[in-house]
């Protein structure tokens, strides 16, 4: 059975909670829901015969082709959260960047765990291979120091091409692209100020770089699924290196310039002024729970 409208808007908004944050994923929340595969297959039909469709008026067979109502209640509750969390979100980071941290640990854990048990078998030294490469990129990513970028209308549109892609990969934030880009602090400003060019080229940037990439990736899981569910298992896991709650800031070079860096280190740190590690293991417990009662929804309602 395919999930209600209201499961399918409440996942919406759970994909746009987490392409808030920098270091979660929102493919990740459609993957471990069990909404990643229509959702590609979903954009991959935003093609010529859609374009067809649209200019000839036959809006009734594009809504059927594109499927229609599971996009709209998706994005519906993306938007939703986007528009309505960012605030929240952003405050939480500022006051309790530990806890929350923690939390999103959790989930990421348990959807690498779940993920590794339901989809992928690591049985030969092909996927092993894969899984590591992915493993390999997500600390890359998270250690990656920022790149200085304009914040244009051409920026915006180019941020956007950039971290849609980054969003619909499990385990690789496409907020955190955005600060890699330099661009997290003047998208998420256009979001709380409203402001309308930039919040435009913007999703224009997004609507350009989700129609391409999706084709891409969903040719390569038709073709070879095994090795990209041991990839994308991969990058899942190795994002936790983003999302450690506990961080000191390091300064290093960068284009012969000094640039601020975040790096993982244990708790007991003496650097560290205070650790939380009480209220950072219950959000971790917390977002554990979350993500397997999600699954167990997500399971019920598909059976």
């Amino acid at each position: 059975m395919k999930p209600s409208p209201i499961g399918i808007y409440a996942r919406g908004v759970a994909m746009g909670a987490a392409d808030v944050v920098p270091g979660v994923s929102g493919g990740t929340v459609a993957l471990i829901t069990g909404i990643y595969a229509r959702l590609l297959g979903a954009l991959v039909n935003i093609d010529k015969q859609a374009i067809v469709l649209f200019f000839t008026g036959r809006w009734g067979a594009l809504w059927y082709r594109l499927d229609g109502p599971f996009l709209a209640w998706l994005f519906a509750g993306i938007l939703t959260a986007i528009f309505s969390l960012a605030s929240a979100i952003h405050w939480l980071l500022l006051q309790y960047p530990q806890p929350l941290w923690s939390f999103f640990s959790g989930l990421i854990l348990i959807s690498g765990a779940l993920l590794l048990r339901s989809e992928v078998s690591l049985d030969r030294w092909s996927r092993v291979g894969f899984f590591a490469s992915g493993c390999a990129l997500a600390v890359a990513i998270s250690l990656a120091p920022p790149i200085p970028f304009s914040a244009s209308l051409l920026g915006f549109f180019i941020a956007g091409t950039i971290a849609i892609c980054a969003m619909i990969l499990p385990g690789i934030s496409g907020s955190f692209m955005l600060v890699l880009l330099g661009m997290y602090g003047p998208v998420l400003g256009a979001v709380k100020g409203l402001q309308f060019a930039e919040l435009s080229v913007f999703a224009l940037g997004c609507a350009v770089g989700l129609v391409t990439f999706a084709r891409i990736l969903n040719f390569l899981l038709l073709r070879a699924r095994a090795a990209m569910m041991a990839f994308l298992s991969g990058v899942l896991l190795g994002s936790l290196s983003s999302v450690w709650p506990w961080q000191i800031t390091v300064l290093v070079d960068s284009m012969g310039r000094p640039v601020e860096l975040t790096r993982p280190v244990l708790p007991f740190n003496p650097l560290l002024i205070d650790p939380q590690i009480l209220l950072c293991l219950a959000s971790f417990a917390l977002g554990l729970i979350m993500v397997w009662s999600i699954t167990a929804l997500a399971g019920r309602e598909a059976s």
